[in-house]
């Protein structure tokens, strides 16, 4: 069989394994649920009431952008999160010693995480859909508008989890990565209209994927009516697509790149190095 055709199937079934084990993991499982619930829970009891001038309450209009985020931190945080983790305890060196070893762990990665945003999805969005009657979820479209935000989310966000984890070998970077990444989140129009920020915050945030991606949700859950409160008066679709497609093209050029030079740093030597390191750091 073709070599990379075995890589490939082997991390299909990398990734298939490391999707299960996450229900059987406390901290996953945690991750899972613990945000979701909050937010649902907080949404009940105080996004209940008609925003002014709509028919939709607090919650209609919050829960569409909060999917967006959970696409984001899956894709931006956890992959992070992940690669450093596994760079430091040896996980890559392994997959680098195997033949097309780092293709089978990357394809492995892209079933894990794209798993993990589509349950973090479910569990917040069936739901919503009990809770929400704003939810736009029977009008035409809503389910191929979800799916396609959904892929190019993923699509623009994994390359760049994959790259900053790549940058990083320790695990201790990851407290210093991680809350610059939910800020970008939370600046990026999740929670509220980002017509009522400031305009350069508006620029920032229309940089990054983040904030297309809760356009994008939004746009698909959402009456057509509510797009008079985005830039523009209007869903974008065309610079959703642009914007998520530049990323998602940019960052599967750059990340083999950068995944290949961190490959060739590693060696059982500085794998152990950074082993020595945080048990010494665990000793204080």
């Amino acid at each position: 069989m073709n070599p990379t055709m075995t890589a490939v199937e082997a991390g299909l079934r990398r990734g298939g394994v490391e999707l299960r084990g996450t229900f059987t993991n406390v901290q996953d499982l945690w991750n899972y649920v613990f945000m979701p619930a909050v937010i649902l829970v907080v949404m009940v009891f105080v996004g209940g009431d008609p925003l002014p001038g709509t028919e939709l309450s607090l919650g209609d209009v919050t829960i569409p952008g909060v999917l967006g985020m959970q696409v984001a931190v899956v894709g931006l945080v956890n992959l992070t999160t992940m690669r450093i983790i596994e760079r430091e305890d040896g996980t890559l060196l392994r997959a680098k010693a195997t033949p097309n070893g780092m293709l089978g762990y990357f394809v492995g990665k892209v079933v894990t995480v794209s798993g993990m945003a589509l349950i973090s999805l479910a569990i917040i969005l069936v739901p919503s859909a009990f809770l929400f009657d704003g939810l736009q979820l029977t009008k035409p479209g809503a389910w191929l508008t979800l799916a396609w935000v959904l892929l190019l989310g993923l699509a623009a966000t994994m390359p760049i989890g994959a790259i900053l984890g790549s940058l990083f070998s320790e695990a201790r970077a990851i407290g210093f990565i991680v809350p610059p990444m939910l800020g970008l989140i939370a600046a990026s129009g999740i929670f509220y209209p980002i017509t009522s920020a400031p305009v350069w915050l508006q620029w920032i945030a229309q940089a990054f994927p983040i904030y297309w991606l809760g356009l994008g949700m939004r746009s698909a859950l959402l009456p057509d009516s509510m797009a008079v409160v985005e830039i523009g008066d209007s869903w974008r679709y065309l610079e959703t697509v642009g914007v998520l497609g530049v990323w998602a093209v940019a960052g599967l050029i750059l990340a083999p790149i950068v995944l290949r030079r961190m490959a060739r740093r590693e060696s059982g030597s500085t794998v152990d190095a950074r082993r020595e390191k945080a048990m010494q750091r665990g000793t204080w």
